[in-house]
């Protein structure tokens, strides 16, 4: 890299929203270089020793290794932008470890507070604080950072059939009374587990709540429509219907 850039690394395992915050970056500071961008733990961490940034935004949960593995590993003079999707409960987590992160999805305003912040430290030579007490902490308050399995199957009536469904595969669950339906792109199924336990085995970077009563796998989210009221509903890349974003969550949509 040429001397005197500040550069950057990107860890997400993500490819859409790991493009979608170097979009952003681009716009908001585009003096920086983005030295690489990484789709899982392992090679987060080669790149931080091949490239030897100023700044990592590292996803918390990837495949391999933890953000949080990644950065007890990084160079102490490393500024830390840990990017997540967990809700503010957790957060309050971060913030009392006074570590630097992003909410999922990443608003520009968010991201312009983070950008001045690391401007400031780079400029004065701030290094970066140590970060060991911090990450114990964290990993202590938000048990799912600390690689925690979530769900990956689920077993799901269908007529007098029972089927096996691969959790990745599900375009979103939806309360059904007692039960929580399960589409995938073939079909619908049935589950006995109310969608609030439910929530509380999938990956919250990839399961979104949208509605109190759905549950949208984000990858399979086509495109989002905001009304002139507001009201967010999403179209849906292998299922027919739309979804509808109570107001409650329509601000996850904002930046999309």
């Amino acid at each position: 890299m040429p001397a005197g850039r500040t550069t950057a690394i990107i860890a997400d395992d993500e490819p859409r929203l790991a493009e979608y915050l170097k979009e952003r970056l681009a716009v908001l500071w585009p003096e920086l270089v983005i030295a690489g961008v990484a789709g899982n733990g392992p090679d987060a961490q080669a790149l931080l020793i091949s490239e030897a940034p100023d700044i990592a935004f590292l996803d918390i949960r990837m495949p391999g290794l933890t953000g949080l593995d990644v950065a007890r590993a990084a160079e102490v003079q490393v500024q830390i932008v840990f990017v997540t999707a967990y809700d503010q409960y957790a957060l309050a987590a971060f913030e009392r470890a006074a570590v630097d992160y992003l909410l999922k999805p990443v608003s520009d305003e968010r991201l312009a507070e983070t950008v001045a912040r690391l401007k400031a430290r780079l400029a004065t030579s701030t290094p970066a604080p140590d970060l060991k007490a911090a990450l114990d902490a964290i990993a202590r308050l938000v048990p799912a950072v600390a690689g925690v399995e979530k769900l990956a199957w689920i077993r799901a009536s269908t007529g007098q059939q029972v089927r096996l469904i691969a959790v990745e595969d599900v375009c979103y669950f939806q309360a059904n009374d007692k039960y929580t339906s399960v589409f995938t792109a073939d079909g619908e199924a049935l589950i006995r587990t109310p969608l609030k336990e439910l929530a509380d085995q999938l990956d919250a970077q990839r399961f979104w709540q949208v509605h109190r009563g759905t549950i949208v796998n984000i990858r399979f989210v086509a495109t989002t429509v905001r009304d002139l009221t507001g009201r967010v509903t999403l179209t849906l890349k292998s299922r027919p219907e739309k979804v509808v974003v109570s107001r409650a969550y329509a601000h996850l949509f904002k930046q999309m």
